[in-house]
């Protein structure tokens, strides 16, 4: 969330200070509970991201849906970064959906499962790619973007 305590990043600014007090007019403005997926949920959006890059002619490097976020290295050539992030987002909030729609009790089907835009990161050499696929595999769960330097 813009202002968040671990740090944060802004469109096209990139990483930000902690700012509290923008965290709390964020939360004011919420128009539903921040998402929080389940395993079976993230391995929807894992698939739905394999199947479209697949579909799109795209090199996916890595996938790796969290709780609360996602990462996600591919080469979409003919694409440019938002594109491909905004195909990601639609097609794995159809699918979310779906899957909600099926399972959920009262058909209470959440609508936003992403925040608006989200980062996106050109890499332009193989030493960069390979830490991008680093940290997208392994390094969120040791402790950050720290590791392998």
């Amino acid at each position: 969330m813009p202002g968040d305590d671990r740090g944060w990043t802004k469109w096209i600014k990139g990483n930000q200070i902690p700012q509290p007090l923008l965290v709390d007019w964020c939360r004011e403005r919420l128009i539903e509970t921040p998402a929080e997926l389940d395993i079976q949920q993230r391995e929807i959006v894992n698939k739905v991201v394999a199947d479209h890059s697949q579909l799109r002619n795209w090199y996916l490097y890595a996938v790796n849906c969290r709780t609360n976020h996602c990462h996600v290295v591919v080469t979409a050539t003919d694409y440019d970064g938002e594109q491909v992030r905004d195909q990601l987002k639609s097609w794995t909030t159809r699918r979310l959906k779906e899957h909600q729609t099926k399972n959920a009790p009262n058909n209470v089907v959440r609508q936003n499962w992403w925040t608006r835009k989200g980062s996106v990161r050109y890499l332009f050499d193989d030493d960069s790619l390979e830490a991008a696929v680093l940290y997208t595999n392994e390094a969120q769960d040791l402790g950050g973007s720290k590791i392998g330097q």
